[in-house]
């Protein structure tokens, strides 16, 4: 009768030396990356409140404001105005809302916590959270852009430009986001989050144009990162600008500060 040796789990000749089958050990970064973006992705679409929130109101917004003459958008057709700014709001809802709340209540209840003490880096979470905010923005512009063009929107402009704004945007609402569910507990920052949404969504040019505003507000106003976004979109769909430099300058500045900021005063507990 034949027989091996060698330690329980090995395999083997007798005498040669065993084999582990599978390995033991973490599996390579990049495929846990990804394993815990297409998680969190997963998780955000199934949850009804993040739906509302990242798909539901901007497409009603776009819908509503397109088709009724409520607000005066200047020359040519509104939803030739309305769209960039409806783009540049579902960028905030997912990267800055959506993820400020989520992220506030995994430190809560202790996910956080438990993820760090995984052979996951810290800052390959955060990778894998800005990969599915992604994932996210691109289904939302998908469906806001075949809903805008079925209402005539007829959009021109450096396809480079958009891209950019885009990302910028994402890096800038990201790191505030963060920053506000890294400080601030949970509950606090489902107040803020749903708060600053709001305030931005009327004073941050996506429906409103800044020039109904007060001078001096315009002044403060064309500062935030909402409306950076959606102003250098509009410049560049709407009017067919090469690249705005101004507002990506000013988004450029919001993302470095943000993410900073998130870095140095992040709790995970």
């Amino acid at each position: 009768m034949t027989t091996t040796t060698g330690q329980p789990g090995e395999t083997g000749t007798p005498g040669a030396a065993g084999t582990y089958a599978p390995r033991p050990g973490a599996a390579p970064l990049g495929h846990m990356i990804a394993a815990q973006a297409v998680l969190e992705t997963k998780m955000l679409l199934r949850n009804g409140e993040q739906l509302l929130l990242t798909v539901i109101i901007p497409t009603l917004l776009l819908v509503l404001f397109s088709s009724v003459d409520i607000i005066d958008t200047g020359a040519g057709e509104a939803v030739d105005f309305l769209a960039p700014g409806i783009l540049a709001l579902a960028v905030m809802s997912t990267a800055f809302t959506g993820q400020a709340i989520a992220t506030g209540f995994e430190r809560r209840y202790g996910v956080l916590k438990r993820l760090a003490a995984s052979p996951l880096p810290r800052w390959a979470l955060m990778t894998a959270k800005t990969a599915s905010v992604l994932v996210t923005e691109v289904l939302q512009i998908v469906l806001l852009t075949v809903i805008a063009l079925a209402l005539g929107w007829s959009p021109h402009g450096n396809p480079a430009a958009v891209l950019l704004l885009l990302v910028l945007g994402t890096a800038a609402f990201s790191g505030l986001g963060l920053l506000m569910a890294g400080t601030l507990k949970a509950e606090a920052t489902l107040a803020a989050a749903n708060l600053v949404f709001l305030l931005l969504l009327v004073g941050g040019g996506v429906i409103v144009p800044l020039d109904k505003f007060p001078d001096a507000a315009q002044d403060v106003l064309g500062l935030l990162p909402i409306s950076a976004l959606s102003d250098g979109l509009r410049d560049v769909l709407q009017h067919g600008a090469a690249m705005p430099w101004g507002d990506l300058g000013t988004l450029a500045v919001w993302a470095v500060v943000g993410l900073a900021a998130a870095g140095k005063f992040f709790r995970w507990e």
